[in-house]
């Protein structure tokens, strides 16, 4: 049986309007420019290497790679935040270029706010590491037990500061993280609710859609090998998730003789 079968009541789905037209709210109005002068100052507080960790959690990527476990320890639950993540790709990719909206260094003067990284100037709404996190963050949240959701209240703070992270670091307005985190808890909805109609048999170590998964943890070691996500800060964390992966596919491997 599915780790949940109970549909998210109407109300979380309608949660997500709540961040959006705060989000729109302060695009259409002269908030916008104030709200992230705001916050990319007061953020400031903390220094940058903690900012450039949590945008690692918002890296398709590396949070791929932190959850990897789940593979072993609750392959539904994975499969939601798989199935989360891959919309929000799609969603992002579409929206980015459609809307084509400049970011903080596209508008505002050098030297005005704080700015951490490579210049970017557009493609700025929505948040692609904000919808990420939340649409995880949501799809994990949905799809476990709901005995075990109480302490997985964790993983929106997480979300929070991953969106605060693209202001502190200055490549965010605040409206498009708050869109994006709507955005990305709708997509961890659907998220939650495709991989609950797996069948159970379907997520045993030893058939087709975990050995997917498998060889996507694979392609991850070699993208994290290979690149740097983000920021050069974060190589310590990409080194992290190469061993979750590793240690993780070995469980697997063991598993295939013992369910076979």
């Amino acid at each position: 049986m599915p780790l949940n079968n109970r549909p998210p009541r109407l109300l979380f789905w309608l949660l997500p309007l709540l961040p959006i037209t705060l989000g729109l709210g302060l695009f259409f109005t002269r908030q916008q420019v104030s709200s992230f002068l705001a916050l990319n100052e007061a953020s400031q507080i903390l220094p940058n290497w903690t900012w450039a960790a949590f945008t690692f959690l918002g890296n398709g990527w590396g949070l791929f790679a932190i959850a990897f476990p789940l593979l072993i320890i609750a392959p539904r639950v994975l499969s939601a935040g798989i199935f989360a993540g891959v919309l929000t790709a799609a969603i992002s990719s579409t929206l980015k270029p459609l809307l084509n909206l400049p970011r903080p260094s596209g508008v505002l003067v050098e030297g005005s706010f704080f700015r951490y990284g490579d210049m970017l100037l557009s493609n700025s709404m929505p948040s692609g590491h904000t919808l990420t996190a939340f649409s995880v963050a949501t799809a994990i949240f949905f799809s476990a037990k709901p005995t075990y959701r109480k302490p997985l209240l964790l993983l929106f703070l997480f979300a929070i500061f991953v969106g605060i992270s693209r202001s502190a670091l200055g490549v965010h307005w605040l409206s498009d993280v708050l869109v994006a985190a709507g955005l990305g808890f709708w997509c961890g909805l659907i998220g939650a609710f495709l991989a609950d109609k797996i069948p159970s048999k379907q997520l045993l170590a030893n058939r087709w859609w975990p050995r997917l998964i498998a060889v996507g943890g694979i392609v991850t070691i070699y993208i994290l090998l290979n690149s740097s996500l983000d920021f050069a800060d974060n190589l310590y964390l990409q080194n992290i998730g190469i061993i979750f992966i590793s240690l993780t596919l070995l469980v697997f491997g063991l598993r295939q003789k013992i369910v076979a």
